[in-house]
């Protein structure tokens, strides 16, 4: 657990022998945290990145985690206090990311150094943008007819496929000067 001074001095010291747990402090763990947990009910094959990504991201931001993926929660010098503390949380996050993928998936980057690096290894690998992927959303979208669907089951779909695009589309304009 993250415990601070209410001076915020650091997260191991005391204030006239009064310990501050911080819940705020990236560093806490809740009890009920483990290595075990899983952060998505379904673990990512493969297909589907972008809706998985999001999906880790909202749990790992409820827990106060994201610094561990984007890398703002930087690794202390080994001689701080805060060195142990953040590299449990960094192995916590690393493990439920690990977790929240498929057996194969998981087992080719088992060997990463901290949750940053497996957050970017995953995200080389799998978020391309390639125009097959534009052509076939694209054709979802003009293949998709009401039929026989409720209503609410096509908006669902099609505004699926759209925010899908919008996503795709955005990440593969050129940003070059």
């Amino acid at each position: 657990m993250a415990i601070n001074q209410a001076e915020e001095t650091s997260p191991s010291t005391s204030r006239n022998d009064q310990w501050v747990i911080d819940i705020g402090n990236p560093l806490y763990i809740h009890p009920s945290d483990s290595p075990g947990m899983t952060l998505v009910p379904v673990p990512f094959n493969g297909i589907g990145y972008r809706s998985w990504r999001r999906s880790v991201l909202r749990a790992l931001s409820v827990k106060n985690k994201l610094g561990f993926t984007n890398g703002e929660s930087r690794r202390p010098s080994p001689d701080s206090p805060q060195f142990r503390q953040w590299e449990r949380c960094d192995n916590m996050v690393t493990s439920w990311i690990l977790n929240s993928l498929a057996k194969e998936i998981s087992d080719s980057v088992e060997y990463v150094n901290d949750s940053v690096d497996l957050w970017r290894e995953l995200k080389d690998h799998y978020d391309q943008t390639n125009g097959a992927k534009l052509y076939q959303i694209q054709k979802e979208i003009n293949d998709l007819a009401q039929g026989s669907l409720d209503i609410t089951t096509y908006y669902t779909r099609m505004k699926r496929l759209w925010e899908e695009l919008n996503t795709l589309s955005i990440k593969s304009q050129c940003s070059c000067n």
